[in-house]
């Protein structure tokens, strides 16, 4: 894998949605036309009650050359009501087109007392081409269980081989603070298959390998195959201090797989890395998502804070046959 970095092709504080200038774009995914691709991504907007964040989804269409078109001028679809399990956010949001189904999975989140936050993977469907999704229902359709008793979310679906195969993480503990950070918590990679998209069965364990300690942290899993193997990135970081020291922030991690359950971890191996000092990927890259168009395969990513400054874009080189 050799990626070639296409830049930062998009800057959220440029454009206006409902009136107000972009906060964040987070964890960008696609939706692809013939003649233009629509991505998805998470913005934020501060509750004037407690100054906290919420997280809003929002879309920019691109054309082949990775040029704003347009930007949604409104919530692709709303938060939860009060009490259910994305009252405060979604984050992030995933699609895919089935047959003549334009499904989303998205990643809904609310606060809790004693830890920061409580994640599930709610289900909902669009008619309208992706501008606007109405949810199955209120509550999600994919949550925390049994022996994944904490939080779980990040899913990322594709249609293989007669199954909905999905990739998500699964909280596996939550580290007490330490007087100066709050709560600290751990996930990791895990995979689940369903037939009907609704009743999922789950591996139950942890599927990428660990590279820095039994503490790291791995989040938003992206899955494609090229030629007859299964590619995945994903990013992952230390389980603290890691909002503003660039040593234990997020990077990209890669792992492949010939048959969908194992899969061997590959870092050295990504062909990406951060860019130079002072760039808006130095200290950081996260949430990434691989898709294919027009015969080539693209790489989005987020750089430096986590979505501040919006996302790029980097093209997987082609290799002789």
């Amino acid at each position: 894998m050799k990626w070639n970095k296409l830049g930062n092709i998009f800057r959220p504080e440029a454009h206006l949605v409902n009136g107000e200038p972009l906060n964040f774009a987070q964890s960008p995914q696609t939706l692809v036309f013939d003649d233009f691709v629509r991505i998805y991504f998470s913005t934020r907007k501060r509750d004037p009650i407690n100054n906290k964040f919420f997280s809003h989804i929002a879309y920019v269409d691109m054309d082949k050359s990775f040029n704003v078109l347009a930007v949604s001028e409104h919530e692709v679809i709303p938060l939860g009501e009060l009490g259910t399990f994305d009252e405060h956010g979604i984050f992030p949001i995933n699609i895919l087109k089935k047959d003549d189904q334009l499904l989303a999975y998205t990643c809904g989140w609310s606060r809790r007392k004693s830890v920061s936050v409580e994640t599930s993977t709610g289900l909902a469907l669009s008619t309208d081409e992706g501008k606007t999704f109405q949810k199955v229902g209120h509550g999600p359709v994919f949550s925390s269980s049994l022996y994944e008793p904490l939080l779980v979310g990040d899913s990322f679906v594709k249609y293989y081989d007669g199954l909905f195969h999905m990739w998500y993480i699964y909280g596996t503990k939550w580290i007490e603070s330490d007087g100066i950070e709050p709560p600290a918590r751990v996930y990791k990679i895990a995979h689940a298959t369903s037939a009907d998209n609704v009743n999922w069965k789950r591996d139950g364990k942890q599927i990428i390998a660990d590279e820095l300690n039994a503490d790291e942290c791995q989040a938003l899993p992206t899955v494609l195959k090229i030629g007859n193997r299964y590619h995945m990135y994903f990013c992952f970081r230390e389980a603290k201090d890691f909002r503003t020291n660039p040593k234990n922030g997020y990077r990209l991690g890669y792992a492949y797989s010939d048959d969908l359950i194992q899969w061997t971890r590959d870092d050295a191996h990504s062909g990406i890395t951060l860019g130079p000092t002072a760039a808006w990927d130095a200290d950081m890259m996260c949430y990434p998502h691989i898709f294919e168009w027009h015969g080539n395969v693209y790489l989005l990513y987020n750089g430096n804070e986590f979505g501040k400054y919006g996302f790029g874009v980097a093209q997987l080189e082609k290799t002789e046959a």
